[in-house]
């Protein structure tokens, strides 16, 4: 079900200081705080004990004390205390899970230490660049599982119907959308031209009239997504950088940790190219953000329930074929870090490459 030997977030920096947070993230139950000195730690949330919850001790010094009968842990897992006992032998310990702060979250390590390397976290581009804004975002959980919300994002074409008033437009509905497998993952992109700026994006672009315009769905392994937006005036997109001296961007940031098999916290924020350093904007931004993935957090999870439920066997369509291709590999990775056969990963089966529903090009 998870790729193991990679970075998830586990919550924003804000959300982790000197109390203990219990988080979930893939079916297992971790305990984060930060030291004195700033430094992030999650944990195995259990004493080894009697199974209590960490998170339910307390912190002393940089120390975890067991609420039920003192067995105290420090950051690196290592039990350096059991009360009536002279010397702790090596082996009572709690897993210590790797975590670094970056882009203004906590990160953490779910496979084997030995392989996290900090430098293999999502890249974010410009995020430190003077010369972008970064609207603040947000976290939602989502009851679904991760797959569906890859797929939601690998997904151009629903925007013409769910995101109608923000993202979507009629022109949204039939355009062509080329998909390509990466060595990260995978890219559903297209240029729609001459057509009307969106509702969302029309009080942002800085020029009149119709636009020519960019969707770049993009999702890496196991399930972080930058979704781009280009609007330049109409006649002069259709390529690449660099744009019209006139171009809005906007890279939207998309993180999704699963929770468990059927629910998922979704992080998100974005960078955008106008409007540096003016706070309102960010504001009517991040509003409606937020309100747009409300209205996909309340498809998915009907989508959750459909396929819980279903009575009749799923299509795809031609425009599943990214999301499609994405759980196909993702699937290999997961059956070669774990030396299993790839049999599919989630709950939804390319049923309708068999019914002739996806287009074979």
């Amino acid at each position: 079900m998870y790729l193991k030997e990679t970075w998830y977030v586990a919550a924003w920096d804000h959300e982790v200081g000197r109390e203990l947070r219990a988080v979930r993230m893939l079916d297992e139950s971790l305990v984060l705080y930060r030291t004195d000195a700033g430094e992030p730690v999650a944990l195995e949330n259990a004493c080894p004990h009697r199974k209590l919850p960490l998170s339910m001790g307390r912190l002393k010094l940089d120390h975890i004390e067991c609420g039920y009968h003192g067995l105290t842990f420090d950051k690196t897992g290592s039990c350096t205390r059991i009360p009536g006992v002279k010397r702790v032998p090596p082996s009572v310990r709690v897993r210590c899970y790797p975590a670094v702060s970056r882009y203004g979250l906590v990160w953490v390590w779910m496979g084997d230490p030995a392989g996290a390397r900090a430098q293999d976290i999502f890249p974010v581009e410009h995020y430190d660049d003077p010369a972008w804004a970064r609207n603040q975002g947000g976290s939602m959980i989502v009851d679904c599982n991760y797959l569906y919300i890859t797929d939601n994002l690998l997904d151009p074409s629903h925007v013409a119907w769910v995101h109608q008033d923000s993202f979507g437009n009629d022109a949204c509905e039939s355009e062509p959308i080329a998909v390509s497998l990466t060595p990260q993952g995978v890219i559903a992109g297209r240029w729609m031209r001459n057509v009307e700026v969106a509702p969302f994006y029309a009080p942002l672009v800085s020029f009149a009239g119709r636009c020519d315009r960019l969707q770049h769905y993009e999702v890496r392994f196991p399930s972080h997504a930058i979704i781009r937006a280009v609007f330049v005036p109409a006649g002069t997109g259709g390529g690449g950088p660099p744009f019209h001296s006139q171009v809005m961007l906007m890279d939207s940031y998309n993180f999704m940790t699963p929770v468990d098999e059927s629910q998922t916290r979704y992080f998100w924020f974005q960078l955008r190219n106008f409007a540096v350093g003016d706070s309102e904007v960010s504001r009517i931004m991040d509003e409606g953000v937020a309100a747009a993935f409300a209205e996909d957090k309340a498809i998915l999870t009907a989508v959750q329930e459909g396929f819980a439920h279903q009575v009749t066997r799923n299509i795809d369509l031609a425009s599943d074929r990214a999301s499609l291709l994405f759980r196909r590999r993702l699937s290999e990775l997961i059956a070669a870090e774990s030396g299993a056969t790839a049999t599919g990963v989630g709950v939804l089966e390319p049923s309708a490459t068999e019914q002739g529903a996806v287009d074979p090009g």
